[in-house]
């Protein structure tokens, strides 16, 4: 199989140069690890059968909502009794995802370098050579934490002539394999509730004379809260993140409130990415939010949880640089909770 190298360079310099400035808005993602079942057809020239097979081992990151890089090896081999074709690489790939949501298609180009040996009729040939590669492939997200990758690439290996008498080799590798993301971020602080308690001041003591009736109970006052995604969430996630002081502050005082007042739970999205997706990702975010206020303590029938997708923006971007646009919507994200008691009673 023949492919133009000159595009194929030009398209790899293209995404790496876009994979940059990307990297400086990467979210606060775990790194995770890709090992994948391979079968590899290696080019005609080594006169070896279709049907080679290895493994490959790849450690990625997300670099932001729509890039990701892996790097890893991959090793395969295939024989008959023509002869045995003996191959292992090792590089990086920028991988341009579509979407982050359950379903993960994805463009990707990589570049690295390659051993390969190969023995026929007795004659045995083996050297390293660079070589690029472009493909597609698609991941599915299982749970948080464990997904599945499986990718179709093309290698093409500027390999010596003098070892082994031509140029140019192709080599056609389809993986299949498993994603498992560890080492998650530690939540981002919290910031204070807004309103604290107003002070109360002592008053003099009364001369002895009847008594007063009680002053008044004060009556509570509800404030509406918009917490940001990025306190709650990882980036592109709907899973809560391990500590929530502040939502357990929320929880304690709407647990206070004598009223028992209805409590709506917003959740909001950018522009960026299909409504669908919007509408399914702020929904169960929102649908976290409450399970979090129901397992502290309050009554899960005061709470309404809704997906609001990008509806409401609160800013307006129009940056041409994805990077500053991922940055600029940053305050649309978010979940909103109205209205919580922010006062107390005061007998």
């Amino acid at each position: 199989m023949q492919i133009r190298i000159p595009l194929l360079a030009t398209s790899l310099i293209a995404l790496g140069s876009l994979a940059a400035p990307c990297a400086q808005a990467a979210p606060a993602t775990a790194w995770y690890v890709a090992p994948a079942v391979t079968w590899a057809y290696p080019a005609d020239h080594f006169h070896s059968p279709a049907n080679g097979h290895g493994l490959t081992l790849r450690v990625g990151k997300p670099l932001s909502e729509s890039w990701d890089v892996q790097l890893g090896t991959s090793w395969s081999r295939a024989h008959d009794a023509q002869g045995a074709v003996r191959q292992n690489t090792l590089g990086a790939d920028a991988l341009y995802l579509f979407s982050r949501g359950t379903l993960r298609p994805f463009l990707l180009a990589g570049a690295g370098a390659g051993y390969t040996r190969f023995q026929t009729d007795g004659d045995r040939h083996a050297g390293t050579s660079p070589y690029v590669n472009a493909g597609v492939g698609l991941q599915y997200q299982l749970t948080e934490s464990l997904g599945l990758q499986a990718d179709y690439r093309l290698v093409h290996a500027y390999v010596k002539p003098r070892d082994f008498g031509f140029s140019r080799a192709n080599t056609k590798m389809l993986n299949v394999g498993v994603i498992w993301s560890f080492g998650k971020p530690a939540a981002p602080a919290p910031a204070p509730l807004e309103a604290a308690p107003a002070p109360v001041t002592e008053a003099p003591a009364p001369a002895p004379v009847a008594a007063s009736a009680p002053a008044p109970a004060a009556e509570p006052r509800f404030e509406t809260q918009t917490l940001s995604a990025q306190e709650l969430f990882g980036f592109g996630s709907a899973a809560l993140q391990p500590d929530q002081p502040r939502l357990d502050e929320i929880a304690a005082a709407l647990r206070e409130d004598a009223h028992g007042v209805a409590v709506n739970v917003l959740g909001y999205a950018d522009r960026l990415g299909s409504d669908a997706y919007n509408r399914k990702l702020s929904q169960a975010r929102a649908d976290a939010v409450k399970a979090h206020l129901v397992k502290r303590g309050v009554a899960e029938a005061r709470i309404t949880a809704l997906g609001k997708g990008r509806a409401d923006p609160v800013v307006s971007c129009d940056q041409k640089a994805r990077a500053a646009l991922i940055k600029c919507l940053e305050p649309n994200r978010r979940v909103v909770i109205e209205p919580v008691v922010v006062t107390r009673r005061v007998n």
